[in-house]
C-alpha cells in the first residue's frame, strides 16, 4: 500500500505536464487545469473538486502530488459563471483573521452552485475526460475537498455507469440525506473532520450508506478540523493530509484500470 511519504519521494511517473483549458458546458466555458504524467501513456482519469476557496496555489500542488502517481487530474473552476480565476482575490495565508472576509465571499457562490448546476457542469467535465488522447478509458474517480466533496458525492450519484471511485474530505455530504448514496455505485472513502461530525453522526452517515449498498470506508480523522487538507490555512493538519493520501491512493489503484 502507499503511503504519504512515497507521494514527495517515490514518483512512478515523470513530472507531470500542466495544461490550462477551457471546458464547454451548457451555460459557457468553464477554466480548469489538469496535470497528467508525460510519458506519452494513457492514464486513469481523476476529477478533482477545489474546496470553496478554489483553484490556487494548493490545489495545484496536490494535483500535481496525485498525477505523479499515474493519473490524468482534471482540476475545474465550478463558479465559473462568477468569472475566471481567481473568482475571488484571496491572501497566501488563509488565517483566522482573513476567514471571515472571504467566507462572506465564498458562501454566496456556493449558494448559488444549485444541484441542477453541478449535474450539469458533472456531465461536461466527464464528456471532457473521455474525449482526452491522454485518459484511458473506462470510468473515472472523482474527489473533492469540503464543498467539493458534496460535489463529487453527487457527480458520482447522477453518473454510476461513469464513476469507479469517489472520496471527500472535511466534506458536508450528508447535506442532501441519505437519498442522495442510493444511486451510488462508486467505491467510497470519506474522511471526516473531527470538528465537522459526532461518532453518533458518523453511525448514522455510515447506516445510510451501508443501506444503499456502497462500498465504503467513512471514518473521522484524529485532531482535525475543517479544511484540515489545505496546507494555505490555519486548519491544516500535516498527519490529517497524510492520511488523506493513505487512503486515496489505494482507492485510486484499486478502481481505476490502467492502460
Amino acid at each position: 500500500m502507499l503511503t504519504a511519504r512515497h507521494v514527495h519521494h517515490d514518483r512512478r511517473e515523470p513530472t507531470p505536464t500542466t495544461t490550462t483549458l477551457q471546458i464547454p458546458t451548457a451555460d459557457g466555458l468553464a477554466d480548469a487545469f489538469a496535470v497528467f504524467p508525460d510519458s506519452g501513456r494513457r492514464h486513469p482519469g481523476v476529477l478533482m473538486y477545489p474546496d470553496g476557496f478554489g483553484i490556487r496555489p494548493v490545489l495545484r500542488d496536490m494535483a500535481a502530488e496525485l498525477a505523479g502517481h499515474g493519473y490524468y487530474v482534471l482540476v475545474p473552476n465550478v463558479f465559473y459563471r462568477h468569472g475566471p480565476t481567481p473568482v475571488i482575490e484571496l491572501p497566501e495565508y488563509i488565517g483566522e483573521e482573513a476567514r471571515s472576509g472571504v467566507m462572506a465571499q465564498v458562501m454566496p457562490l456556493i449558494g448559488a452552485h444549485t444541484a441542477e448546476r453541478v449535474r450539469s457542469d458533472a456531465d461536461a467535465y466527464l464528456e471532457f475526460l473521455a474525449g482526452r488522447p491522454e485518459v484511458s478509458d473506462g470510468p473515472v474517480a472523482v474527489t473533492g475537498y469540503c464543498i467539493g466533496g458534496l460535489l463529487a458525492m453527487r457527480t458520482a450519484a447522477a453518473y454510476p455507469d461513469k464513476v469507479a471511485a469517489v472520496a471527500g474530505f472535511h466534506a458536508p455530504v450528508g447535506a442532501d440525506g441519505p437519498e442522495l448514496f442510493s444511486t451510488v455505485t462508486a467505491q467510497v472513502h470519506l474522511g471526516h473532520a473531527e470538528g465537522d461530525i459526532t461518532p453518533e453522526g458518523l453511525d448514522e452517515l455510515n447506516r445510510s450508506l451501508d443501506a444503499a449498498g456502497a462500498g465504503f470506508t467513512s471514518e473521522i480523522y484524529p485532531d482535525t478540523v475543517h479544511g484540515f487538507t489545505m496546507s494555505d490555512t490555519d486548519a491544516f493538519s500535516a498527519s490529517g493530509l497524510q492520511r488523506h493520501w493513505d487512503r486515496l491512493l489505494p482507492l485510486l489503484e484499486r478502481s481505476l484500470t490502467v492502460g
